[in-house]
């Protein structure tokens, strides 16, 4: 049997885009997928991973900010309060940093890896990093969140994806220009 090697899926990829399905039995392959998305996370620096990331249309994220690993399957935000700005680049659209305003402190509902439910308090940037990875279990990017001007400025880093999207790898120079790669 061939073994799969993974990739993070680069803008303007259609599985960005999707909606995610909610995982409905927790098997000894979704904990593999896991794995193997914890991995990818931290060989490409990044803080935070989801599922369509891969091309896998799941409900699925891992985060770890240098606190700890989370490994949720079906997470959801299901509390926020206040409003927080960050500066946000992500693994799938290198080289783009959008500053986005996002709640403060938020509480998320999601089962781990075995399946036994968890409620997670975050704020700060636990918050913001859990925030972007459910935004892509619904197919909103950051790019989605630049205003007018935003938009203007990194038009052509857009471009350029577009054309290397099926390329393996960007170079590692275009892959950290953000303060927070998610």
């Amino acid at each position: 049997m061939e073994k799969t090697v993974l990739k993070i899926k680069l803008y303007p990829d259609p599985v960005l885009r999707k909606k995610t399905y909610l995982v409905k039995e927790i098997t000894s392959e979704q904990q593999d997928i896991l794995g193997k998305m914890t991995q990818l996370m931290y060989e490409n620096s990044g803080i935070g991973l989801a599922a369509p990331q891969i091309g896998i249309n799941a409900s699925m994220i891992v985060v770890d900010i240098g606190t700890g690993l989370y490994k949720l399957i079906n997470p959801r935000i299901i509390k926020r309060e206040g409003s927080q700005v960050q500066e946000e680049g992500c693994l799938s659209v290198p080289g783009v940093c959008i500053k986005i305003k996002r709640a403060k402190k938020i509480l998320v509902q999601a089962q781990d890896e075995f399946a036994k439910p968890v409620t997670i308090e975050a704020e700060g940037l636990l918050a913001c990093v859990f925030q972007h990875e459910i935004d892509h279990l619904k197919g909103r990017l950051i790019v989605d969140y630049a205003s007018f001007f935003q938009r203007l400025k990194i038009r052509r880093k857009l471009k350029e994806l577009k054309k290397r999207s099926k390329s393996e790898k960007l170079p590692e120079s275009e892959t950290k220009s953000c303060q927070l790669q998610l």
